[in-house]
Parts: structure tokens; C-alpha cells; sequence
């Protein structure tokens, strides 16, 4: 399978699209966008291959891979410097949810002067964004189970309280998710197996959930 449509994020999906990385940064306008990742996909040869790529056709990529499962707010606050020092004007987030959604928060935090617990998904808080300076993001995603590619927020861990906290913003819905199932078989099989459970999970609760959800 191979196509095109819109969630309303823009997804190309279909074996060996990857190599269209390029081109997606070249439909945003991006020139030095900023990888964001983990060490488990840093390390893999199709990761490796997708950034030489980028940078061999002129773009100024830059890596960042310090993003641990079930990242916490230090995460996303070192991506950020990253961001500011790299001059980056994007966010490629690269791999499974984790990368996902921290790439997702740096975007939007990269422009931002308040803290990034103050876009905790409560009431209106996500109208205190400065939306000139929440950065376009490219999701390229790993695994099966999460679906970060097309939300519009992040979970992300406060370290200071021991506290998952969902970050919201409308703009922290990837433009473009480039989805290649090809970049699956590069994981440990225990990975794919978990996501794709993971991926059922969601499923079934959506089946499941009918006070709150109409199918």
C-alpha cells in the first residue's frame, strides 16, 4: 500500500518513502532542521542513512538523541537549547512515542518564554503560546503504537513531582508524518511486539469506550 491523505495532518505512507525526507522539509520551507531522537534509533543504520541523506542534499541537519522512555521535562528543556543553539528552524522527530513526543514539545516550547508546565492540557492554558514560536515538525515514526505522528500532544513526565502531564497545543500537530513501514523491521522484535500490542490496546479501548467515543 502507498498513498497520501490528510488526518488532518499530511501522511505519506508506503515501503521506502523515507528517502522523501527531503522533500517534506523542502514543502515546509525547512533548511536546518533539528533531529530529534533516542539513543536506541541513533544507533540503527536506516536512522544513520536517513540524516546522511539530508545533509547530502543540503540540508543542515543536527541530531538530538537525549530523550529516555517516558521522557521527563529535562528532555525536552536540553532539546530546546539545542534548538536555539543550532539556529534550527524545524523538528524531524524521529522513532517511537517517546521520540515523538518530545520532538513534538520542543517545537513547541522553542519559541516560548514560560515554562512548559504551563501548557499542561487543563482548561484554555495552550492560548498562552506565542504561536509565532512553535516550530514546524516532520514526524517520521518507528513503531506501530502510539499514533504521536498525527496528535497534538506530547506526554511528558515532571521529574520534580514524579507526574505524567499531557502538553497540548494545536500546532503540535505534525505537518507532514512520513510513514515507511520499511523503518519497523530495523527494530528488536520485542519492540515491534510491544507496540503492536500497544497499537491493539488503543483499539480495543476506543471499541470499548462507548460513553466516550461514538463508534
Amino acid at each position: 500500500m502507498r498513498g497520501n491523505w490528510n488526518y488532518p495532518t499530511t501522511v505519506w505512507f508506503g515501503a521506502g518513502r523515507i528517502v522523501e525526507l527531503g522533500e517534506a522539509c523542502e514543502r515546509l520551507g525547512l533548511k536546518r532542521p533539528l533531529v530529534v531522537t533516542d539513543p536506541g534509533v541513533a544507533a540503527l543504520p536506516m536512522f544513520g542513512a536517513s540524516v546522511d541523506r539530508l545533509r547530502a542534499a543540503g540540508f543542515d541537519a543536527d541530531v538530538f538523541s537525549d530523550v529516555r522512555g517516558n521522557p521527563i521535562g529535562k528532555n525536552v528543556v536540553d532539546g530546546v537549547d539545542a534548538y536555539r543553539d543550532g539556529r534550527h528552524d524545524g523538528v524531524i522527530a524521529f522513532g517511537g512515542g517517546s521520540a515523538l513526543d518530545v520532538g513534538k514539545a520542543v517545537a513547541l516550547m522553542s519559541g516560548q518564554t514560560r515554562d512548559i508546565w504551563e501548557f499542561e492540557d487543563i482548561g484554555n492554558n495552550y492560548q498562552r503560546a506565542d504561536v509565532a514560536g512553535i516550530a514546524p515538525i516532520i514526524a517520521v515514526p518507528t513503531t506501530s503504537g502510539t499514533g504521536s505522528e498525527v496528535g497534538r500532544a506530547s506526554v511528558i513526565t515532571d521529574e520534580t513531582i514524579h507526574s505524567k502531564k499531557i502538553i497540548f497545543h494545536p500546532l503540535m500537530q505534525p505537518r507532514i508524518a512520513l510513514c515507511d513501514p520499511e523503518l519497523t523491521l530495523g527494530l528488536p522484535p520485542h519492540i515491534t511486539a510491544a507496540t503492536g500490542m500497544d497499537a491493539l490496546a488503543h483499539c480495543l479501548e476506543a471499541y470499548c469506550g462507548t460513553a466516550f467515543h461514538p463508534m
